[in-house]
C-alpha cells in the first residue's frame, strides 16, 4: 500500500467518524486537510525505506540461505513489490535519490580495493575489450530492431541500450566473494569505464541524429573531455591524496576527519564527472581508488556501514522498473526474448574473444562479467522515451533487457569463478 492509499484510507475513516458523531468538519476543512497533506508527505520517505530495505534484506537472507547469490534476491525484491507485481511501492524522488548514492557508495567501496597501478596496467586489453563490447551489442540490437520493421531512429535507441555495461552489479558480486584483486576484476572494472565513456559518445550521436544532425566537435569535444578526466584522476590521483590528504588530516578537530575528507573527495569527483561528461559513479569509483593506498581502516569500515545501508536501494530500484509491457502481445514478448538473448550473447561474445590472448578460463569470466546493463540501458531508454523517438512497447522491452541481464549476471558470475579463492588480503564483502 503506497502513501496515497493511506492517506485516503484515513480520510475516508476520518470522515465516517465526524458523520456518525456529527461534529461540525467543514470548519476545519483546510487545517485538516493541511495536516493530511504534511502528514502523508512526512511518512513517505520512512515508510519506503521500511518497505523497500526490509524486503530487499528479506530476500537476501532467503537466497544466501539457499546458496544463490544475495543481489539477486534484493533485485528481485524491488520486482516483487514493484508496481507490476504487488504494487506496494513504486518508483518515486526518495528512492531514486537512495538508489544513485547507493551505487556511489558501492563503487566508491570497490575503488578503495583496487590501486589505480593494477588498473593501469591492464589498460590496453580493457580499452580492447570495451571497444569490442560496444560495437557488436550495438549492431545486433539495431539489426534485430530493423528486421523487426521498427522505425530507423528506434533501432538505433535500441542498439545504443545495449552499449554500456553495469559495472555495480559486476562489483558488487566480485567484491562480495574477495575477487576484486584477480586479473579478469581488473580487466572487467577497467573495460567498464572505458564502456561508459564510449556509451556516452555513442548515446551523444545517437541523441544528435534523433534531433536531425550530428555535431561531431561537440561530440569529440565532450569525449576528450571524459577521456582526460578519467586517465587524468587515474594515473595521478593517488599520489596526489597520498601528499595532501595527511597534511589536511593532521590540521583537523574533527573526530572523523578521515572520513570527512574522504566523502568530500567522493562527491567532488562525482560532481566533476558529470561535468567532464560520464557518469558520477566513475567519479566515485576513481576518487576510492585515489584513497585505496593510503586510506586507514577506519575508513574502510564506516564506508562498509554506509554502503551496508544504502546498496540495496540500488538493486531493488532496478528490480522496481521491471515493465510487464514486453508481455502484452505475442510480437513484443518475441522482440524482447530476441533483444535479451542478443544482448548477452553479443557482451558475452565480444568481450570475451577480445580477451581470450588472456587465456580461455579469463575470457569466460569476462564475457560474463560484461553481461549486465542495469540502470545504464534503462537511462538510454529513457531518453529516447522522452524524446519520443522510442514506443512505449520498445520501451518496455528495454527495461526488461535491462532487469534480465542484471538478474543473469551474478549466478553466471558465480559458476565462472568457481574454484577461485578469495585474495588473502582481501577482506570478503557483503554489501547489500
Amino acid at each position: 500500500m503506497n502513501a496515497d492509499n493511506t492517506f485516503w484510507i484515513g480520510v475516508h475513516l476520518r470522515l465516517s467518524a465526524a458523520r456518525i458523531l456529527a461534529l461540525p468538519i467543514r470548519v476545519h476543512s483546510r487545517s485538516y486537510v493541511a495536516h493530511n497533506d504534511f502528514m502523508s508527505s512526512a511518512v513517505e520517505i520512512p515508510l519506503s525505506m521500511l518497505v523497500v530495505f526490509a524486503s530487499a534484506k528479506l530476500l537476501c537472507e532467503l537466497f544466501e540461505r539457499l546458496g544463490q547469490p544475495g543481489i539477486v534476491g534484493e533485485i528481485l525484491a524491488g520486482i516483487l513489490i514493484g508496481p507490476h507485481v504487488l504494487g506496494w511501492m513504486a518508483p518515486n524522488d526518495v528512492l531514486r535519490v537512495l538508489s544513485d548514492l547507493g551505487v556511489m557508495f558501492l563503487l566508491f567501496r570497490v575503488g578503495l580495493e583496487v590501486k589505480a597501478s593494477e588498473l593501469l596496467r591492464v589498460g590496453g586489453s580493457a580499452t580492447v575489450v570495451a571497444i569490442a563490447g560496444v560495437i557488436l551489442p550495438f549492431a545486433m540490437g539495431w539489426g534485430i530492431s530493423t528486421l523487426w520493421g521498427e522505425p530507423n531512429i528506434e533501432s538505433i535507441f535500441t542498439g545504443a541500450a545495449m552499449v554500456a555495461t553495469s559495472v555495480g552489479i559486476t562489483a558488487q558480486v566480485l567484491a562480495a566473494r574477495g575477487l576484486l584483486d584477480t586479473r579478469a576484476a581488473r580487466v572487467i572494472l577497467a573495460a567498464a569505464v572505458v564502456d561508459d565513456v564510449l556509451g556516452l559518445i555513442v548515446l551523444a550521436l545517437v541523441s544528435d541524429l534523433a534531433h536531425g544532425a550530428v555535431r561531431y566537435l561537440d561530440v569529440a569535444l565532450t569525449g576528450g573531455l571524459a577521456i582526460g578526466f578519467t586517465l587524468f584522476v587515474a594515473k595521478f590521483g593517488t599520489r596526489a591524496v597520498r601528499r595532501v590528504m595527511p597534511r589536511v588530516q593532521a590540521r583537523l578537530a574533527l573526530a572523523e576527519g578521515e572520513f570527512a575528507l574522504a566523502m568530500t573527495l567522493l562527491f567532488a569527483l562525482s560532481v566533476v564527472a558529470v561535468y567532464a561528461g560520464v557518469a558520477a559513479i566513475v567519479g566515485a569509483f576513481l576518487a576510492g581508488m585515489a584513497l585505496s593506498e593510503s586510506a586507514e581502516q577506519r575508513l574502510t569500515d564506516l564506508t562498509n556501514g554506509v554502503a551496508e545501508l544504502l546498496v540495496p536501494f540500488f538493486l531493488a530500484g532496478i528490480g522496481l522498473h521491471f515493465d510487464t509491457a514486453a508481455f502484452t502481445t505475442p510480437s513484443t514478448l518475441g522482440l524482447a526474448a530476441l533483444i535479451l538473448l542478443a544482448a548477452i550473447v553479443s557482451k558475452f561474445l565480444a568481450c570475451g574473444l577480445a580477451s581470450l590472448r588472456m587465456g580461455r578460463r579469463d575470457a569466460v569470466r569476462i564475457g560474463v562479467g560484461m553481461i549486465p546493463r542495469g540502470e545504464v540501458g534503462m537511462v538510454v531508454a529513457q531518453i529516447g522515451l522522452n524524446m519520443r523517438v522510442m514506443s512505449e512497447s520498445v520501451y518496455g522491452i528495454i527495461v526488461f533487457m535491462s532487469v534480465a541481464t542484471t538478474l543473469i549476471a551474478p549466478p553466471l558470475l558465480k559458476l565462472a569463478f568457481k574454484g577461485e579463492p578469495p585474495s588473502p588480503s582481501e577482506e570478503v564483502l557483503r554489501l547489500g
